[in-house]
């Protein structure tokens, strides 16, 4: 165990929200360091390929941007944060374009910006099928260029906080170095977890596999509740065998859904946008054909052949090597098979409108981590993009603040954090084989009981199945052993302890939604199948109970600015 290094922000995560937060505390002076569990240019957000909205054709509107948000949320969003994004968005964009994103252009060197669903304009810019790529590596080279300290390849064990006379505050955590397996502590003045969401829970899913949700848990622990863990996106077109995503910028181009008879069917569920109808409605119609026997093998179809081998080639080259390599067909010539797939969770830290923690003092949260929230029940294509560089922006300015001008001035001393997360570690490697069980196996059970039970469509019976589930890992969890007890890159022993925090988001997830007895966005329950604005415009808070070792519910009202265009009505397409 090595002692503590202290830094005045850090920055757990770096994917494009880190990075942009980063950018502000390092041009601001401060000691800014960033830690992640990978190389920060394999972040998730390299995985992006649609685009990033933002109004900044001049016949686009950043209030119709606003509007099309606080609707595709299902108007749960907080509509101050929503107003915050949509204004900020054109800078936000162009602010990377100054760093040198190298975005896709028009004949007349404008920024291209292509169609994406629930919206009125197409305000999405890209780089190809290659967005978050193209951003990451741009935001990458100003990290390096101001000199941000990277742990590289450290993993997140435990967000520490400290008593102060103001109260709980967060005050820095404990990583390992996962070459050698030595734990740090850093102390922090102000910290910030981009760290992505939780999409691994589903067996079928866009995410990377570091997407576990350990951030987010380690901050429930912390004190930090969440919310809105119940709203979970199915991506309509995941590759049918492997759940990788086939972007949405592909049906913006021009591509549309068949189902076994060779037929199109958005007409029936959202006659006037089709298959550039919000993703939740898209994701539910094919569910439904395919649950109609119009699908196969579980499965429909995207179909781009119409859109001729100039345009694939140009504007769509990842797409057609993702479905020749992981499906087998070239769909110059063929139709792709998709399915909806787990692809993005709403939930996250619950924070105000600047990306601070509603309770405990000193901890931000900024992209997917967060639950800002500007995606409420479901989010919009190509507002992911945005939310992380927007956020990442505000919430790096807000974190300067603290430290500079609030309550950020004094360290906050070490704490017996490390000694802890070092017997924790200790105990686990001394778990016998005999009466045990491996990560691998209490893992693929639990991600196959939440596709089953708790994904596009649910009801009491499978999210009670489910949540029975989560019970059963529980149990496991006190049992798990692992096979590997070295020091030095030992995989072993962190896939066990991102596992912990998988079960932990997942009995978030579940306890939410058989809380929400309502269908809203991204949450369909059969057996409420309507929206109930009365008794649910609302957010679900998640809290860690420590002393009980729970999970407790609570709630969190809908920010709202009085704006009667916001009023909820019927979601249409």
């Amino acid at each position: 165990m090595a002692g503590m290094k202290q830094h005045d922000i850090l920055i757990i995560g770096a994917g494009l929200a880190g990075l942009r937060a980063a950018f502000e505390g390092v041009t601001a002076g401060l000691n800014t360091a960033v830690v992640s569990k990978i190389h920060p240019l394999r972040s998730h957000s390299c995985a992006a390929q649609g685009g990033v909205n933002a109004a900044i054709n001049p016949k686009d509107d950043w209030h119709h941007h606003a509007y099309d948000t606080v609707k595709g949320a299902d108007f749960v969003g907080d509509q101050d944060s929503i107003d915050m994004m949509c204004a900020e968005a054109p800078q936000a964009v162009l602010d990377l374009d100054a760093m040198g994103c190298p975005f896709s252009r028009e004949d007349d060197g404008t920024i291209a910006q292509r169609a994406f669903g629930g919206q009125n304009f197409p305000r999405t810019a890209y780089a190809a099928d290659r967005t978050g790529h193209a951003m990451l590596h741009t935001l990458w080279e100003q990290a390096i260029k101001y000199g941000v300290h990277v742990y590289d390849e450290y993993f997140l064990m435990k967000i520490t906080n400290a008593e102060t006379p103001d109260g709980l505050r967060a005050s820095g955590a404990v990583v390992m170095d996962i070459r050698t397996g030595e734990l740090h502590q850093l102390g922090a003045r102000a910290v910030c977890v981009a760290t992505g969401g939780y999409g691994r829970m589903f067996a079928s899913n866009t995410n990377a596999m570091t997407n576990t949700g350990d951030g987010i848990a380690h901050a429930m622990r912390a004190g930090a509740p969440a919310a809105d863990l119940e709203f979970v996106q199915f991506h309509p077109t995941g590759l049918k065998s492997s759940g990788i995503l086939i972007s949405e910028g592909v049906r913006g181009e021009g591509a549309y859904l068949i189902g076994a008879d060779g037929q199109r069917f958005m007409q029936k569920y959202a006659p006037n946008k089709l298959e550039l109808a919000s993703r939740d409605v898209v994701s539910r119609s094919m569910m439904t054909e395919i649950n109609n026997g119009n699908g196969k093998d579980g499965g429909v179809f995207l179909d781009v052949r119409h859109l001729g081998k100039e345009l694939i080639l140009e504007r769509l080259p990842q797409i057609r090597q993702l479905a020749i390599d992981f499906e087998g067909v070239d769909p110059i010539d063929q139709p792709i098979p998709v399915r909806p797939t787990c692809h993005y969770t709403m939930g996250g830290i619950r924070t105000d409108k600047l990306g601070h923690s509603i309770a405990l003092k000193g901890l931000f949260a900024a992209g997917e981590a967060a639950c800002v929230s500007v995606h409420g029940a479901n989010r919009l294509g190509a507002n992911s993009l945005l939310e992380t560089i927007v956020f990442g922006k505000i919430t790096g300015k807000d974190m300067v603040d603290f430290v500079k001008n609030r309550e950020g001035h004094a360290p906050v001393k070490p704490t017996d954090a490390l000694a802890e997360v070092s017997g924790h570690i200790a105990q686990l490697k001394a778990r016998p084989e005999k009466g045990g069980v491996r990560q691998s196996e209490i893992r693929s059970t639990l991600t196959a009981e939440m596709q089953e039970n708790c994904s596009v469509f649910r009801d009491e019976k499978r999210l009670k199945s489910a949540l029975n589930a989560v019970e059963d890992a529980k149990e496991k969890l006190s049992r798990m052993y692992v096979d590997d007890k070295t020091d030095a890159f030992n995989t072993d022993v962190i896939t066990a302890i991102e596992l912990q925090n998988l079960v932990l988001m997942a009995e978030g997830t579940v306890r939410n939604a058989l809380e929400r007895k309502e269908s809203r966005g991204a949450h369909a329950r059969e057996d409420f199948p309507n929206r109930d604005d009365e008794n649910w415009m609302t957010h679900i808070t998640t809290h860690w109970d420590a002393k009980k070792g729970e999970i407790t519910l609570g709630r969190d009202a809908v920010r709202t600015t009085g704006n009667p265009q916001y009023a909820p009505v019927e979601r249409k397409y």
